[in-house]
């Protein structure tokens, strides 16, 4: 009896695997063939999309400095590790090289964004020797930003008049970039320059519940704390909700790089805060403290990088619990609820994003950033169920 039982588990569970796989290779099909659409557009423009506007027409990245801008060529090498066609390859090593330029300029924290999600992604598909010289190179200008009083890489240079030296939870993501020029080049310093932004973040940006804050300022003189508050949530001390998915999806990568265990314990932290809050679709609301049911906007960018945070979350812990999350948050990413029909959509895959309601830009529209970490689950999801 016992072996029927266990036979049953067995089969039940390899059928499961199957299912998910049929699932996700139609949606990477239904991908390829919707970015089609918009990867047509591009090229007829010369320029790459980020969003779209409020009368439906597709907002083009406007300067070479936009944070955006490396995920456009992202989806296409995801699409081109996909699918193998060599016209995303193509698309990919087109769009990126348009802001090549940038790799060196030291005015942004969001360099890891920009050329790690683009070039890096490149790199790793084709071992390129010129894209990693471009990850080497971003990674210099990158830790450039850092202070050792304070222990971090300084966000932004603008908005004196609100803060001194701001951090936001955002450059957690572009610490990835560093750990791989460490590895890339055997250089320690941007591991350590990683090592300590994700230790001093750890210290300042959460709260009891494990919550993040958006925005920590401080002082560069001695690294202490001036304040704490908010640029794209509802309210200095409310849960913006894709901030704690870049909480959930940093702390999970630096794990990845380190294995220090403090990490994976803050992103199990975080994921025990993420999964008390979301929504009955898996998908969050832009900020877990919106009351007003006229701004209760979900944000697909926010469940996108949720999943794929899940994903490797549950690699190095093994709880059923995080990918189960993962595989209903993109079944729901997946539905018609979310997922644009063919051709609608100027092109773009996921609809319902925020990008930054308090200054009443791209409020429930697709985004860029929203399509890459959907596709980076899916692919994440397939690996693991092979």
């Amino acid at each position: 009896m016992k072996k029927i039982v266990f036979s049953l588990i067995v089969l039940i569970s390899i059928t499961s695997c199957k299912s998910q796989q049929l699932a996700i290779e139609t949606n990477i099909k239904k991908s390829d063939k919707q970015y089609s659409v918009l990867l047509d557009s591009a090229y007829m423009v010369n320029k790459i999309p980020r969003s779209l506007d409020e009368h439906g027409k597709i907002d083009w990245v406007k300067h070479n400095m936009d944070w955006t801008e490396g995920f456009f060529p992202g989806v296409c090498w995801k699409l081109y590790e996909s699918t193998k066609d060599e016209k995303w390859k193509k698309a990919a090593d087109y769009f990126q090289n348009q802001f090549i330029e940038a790799k060196d300029v030291n005015t942004t924290h969001d360099l890891g964004f920009m050329f790690y999600c683009s070039f890096g992604e490149g790199y790793k598909l084709t071992k390129d020797e010129k894209y990693k010289q471009v990850v080497i190179d971003a990674s210099n200008a990158l830790i450039s930003r850092f202070d050792p009083k304070v222990g971090c890489i300084k966000s932004w240079d603008f908005g004196k008049d609100k803060w001194t030296f701001p951090v936001i939870i955002d450059n957690m993501l572009n610490l990835e970039m560093l750990f791989e020029a460490s590895i890339l080049t055997g250089d320690e310093k941007y591991r350590n320059v990683a090592i300590s932004h994700a230790d001093v973040t750890l210290k300042n940006h959460f709260r009891k519940d494990y919550s993040t804050w958006h925005v920590v300022d401080y002082n560069p003189k001695d690294g202490t704390v001036f304040k704490k508050l908010t640029h794209q949530g509802i309210a200095d001390d409310s849960r913006w909700a894709r901030g704690q998915g870049w909480a959930l999806y940093g702390y999970t990568m630096c794990y990845r790089y380190t294995k220090d265990p403090k990490y994976l314990e803050q992103a199990k932290n975080v994921a025990k805060f993420v999964t008390a809050n979301l929504s009955d679709d898996y998908v969050p609301v832009w900020d877990f403290d919106v009351k007003d049911p006229k701004n209760r906007y979900k944000d697909a960018s926010a469940g996108a990088l949720y999943a794929s945070a899940f994903i490797e979350l549950y690699q190095y812990t093994n709880n059923p619990q995080y990918k189960n999350l993962a595989t209903k948050m993109l079944s729901s990413l997946s539905s018609d609820k979310y997922f644009s029909k063919y051709g609608e959509n100027k092109g773009f895959l996921l609809m319902h994003s925020v990008g930054n309601f308090p200054k009443n830009g791209e409020i429930d529209v697709p985004i860029n950033y929203a399509d890459y970490y959907y596709l980076e689950a899916l692919l994440r999801l397939k690996k693991l169920n092979k």
